[in-house]
């Protein structure tokens, strides 16, 4: 950590223990920045500091602050007044409280840091309230003032490093009141099982593969106008219909997650409905009760083939062939059909 700055330097305060140690920022940001520009010749556009009342460009030397009262009086602060605030956390990290995990709300989580040890005889005390972090699984709640004022913060351990959280005051943290829809919506236990059967499809990621894609082609745009060459074209996005039905986009949502994964397109069936199967086969239940009813519309015919029938199994029974006596049925059941079809086409 020598070679990061630090960018404030205090103390933790555990309990009677005090420990010197130098506050690090714990992330960075990649986003490509850019500067404003005249797009007339490319110009930089550049801000200067005027002051109002002698209407004159000022240095970074010579700006302080100021507190802007409700009349529009400023009250200069110097940092002077900001360094002998009564507060006892003006330099120091005050741990209040040990508490479980769980119970720190994600909302509240802001600016990340990392506590180094500041000096040799930091070693000591850093050590061993990294290891009290480690054995009681708990994270340590914090006061501390940066930047003009007092923070909440959470220390927790992150490898052999303790790490802060920077955390917003509870009462910065305002209620999803108006968020959830405002009508009464029921899911079904059916859409339930497909949004399940769709998480687990999808499963876990290892958040190291994730990357900024829209990072890396904005790199690409710029170092092909750096070239002088013309930027790669956004391809089209897939254009799929409305989906209108919730449970139609759950089953295509998990085959293609599914097919995603290369599986077979057998694995990635999603099997239809109940509801759909009942729909399906009811109308061939209606087309069996009716066959009946054009069997006998034909008697005439069906006489007839009921007399050969009978002929050719006298004919059986004298020669004591069973094989023989099956296959008049079946032509009984092709006479039948010939008959059935007759009709439909009469």
């Amino acid at each position: 950590m020598s070679h990061v700055r630090s960018i404030w330097n205090g103390a933790i305060s555990f309990g009677l223990v005090s420990i010197p140690i130098k506050l690090v920022n714990a992330t960075e940001s990649h986003s490509i920045s850019f500067r404003q520009i005249h797009i007339e010749d490319g110009g930089r556009i550049r801000y200067r500091k005027f002051c109002e009342l002698e209407n004159r460009e000022v240095s970074n030397q010579e700006i302080g602050k100021g507190y802007e009262d409700a009349d529009g009086t400023i009250i200069p602060i110097t940092d002077e007044d900001l360094a002998h605030l009564p507060i006892p956390t003006a330099r120091t990290i005050e741990i209040v409280a040990f508490v479980p995990s769980d119970r720190i709300d994600p909302l509240q989580m802001d600016s990340a840091y990392y506590l180094a040890a500041s000096g040799a005889p930091a070693a000591k005390p850093y050590t061993l309230l990294r290891e009290a972090l480690k054995r009681s699984n708990k994270v340590a709640i914090a006061k501390f003032a940066l930047r003009g004022r007092e923070r909440l913060g959470m220390l927790r351990v992150v490898g052999d490093a303790i790490a802060m959280h920077g955390l917003l005051w509870p009462d910065e943290v305002r209620a999803p009141e108006g968020v959830a829809p405002d009508t009464d919506v029921t899911v079904r236990d059916k859409e339930l099982d497909l949004a399940d059967a769709l998480m687990e499809t999808l499963g876990e990621v290892d958040l190291e593969d994730l990357h900024d894609e829209y990072r890396e082609a904005l790199e690409e745009v710029i170092a092909a106008k750096a070239a002088g060459e013309t930027p790669p074209e956004l391809p089209e996005p897939e254009r799929g219909g409305k989906v209108l039905d919730l449970m139609a986009a759950l089953e295509n949502s998990v085959r293609a997650a599914r097919e995603s994964r290369g599986e077979s397109a057998e694995e990635a069936e999603v099997k239809p409905l109940p509801q759909r199967k009942t729909s399906r086969t009811s109308p061939k239940k209606s087309t069996a009760k009716k066959t009946p009813a054009k069997k006998t519309a034909s008697s005439s015919r069906k006489s007839t083939s009921t007399k050969k029938t009978a002929a050719k199994s006298a004919s059986a029974k004298g020669s004591g062939t069973k094989s023989t006596a099956k296959k008049p049925t079946a032509k009984k059941t092709s006479a039948t059909k010939k008959t059935a079809s007759g009709k439909r086409s009469a």
